[in-house]
């Protein structure tokens, strides 16, 4: 486990807060991304929230006009990405 590190940022007016850059990298708070915040007593706990279905289907559409793929390419992407998933959770198929 890491150790706790201690960072210090200024509360501006309508709430603000900036997370210093090393911790929004190392933990994976990107520019844009919804975040989910959860109120521990005088604690705050603030995570990057998962993409739902529809913020996926968004991301990749953007993905996909910035790159000018078509279609069948996405898909065949996405049919590699489920099998490699799959073997990592499950291991490889016996012949």
């Amino acid at each position: 486990m890491k150790a706790a590190t201690c960072y210090k940022t200024e509360m501006r007016q309508r709430g603000q807060v900036t997370i210093p850059k090393q911790l929004r990298e190392s933990s994976g708070f990107d520019e844009g991304r919804s975040v989910s915040i959860i109120s521990l007593g005088e604690c705050i706990l603030m995570t990057p929230k998962r993409l739902d279905l529809e913020e996926a289907r968004i991301e990749i559409r953007k993905i996909v006009r910035a790159t000018g793929m078509s279609a069948d390419k996405v898909l065949a992407g996405l049919n590699d990405e489920r099998q490699t998933l799959f073997e990592e959770l499950y291991g490889t198929k016996k012949p």
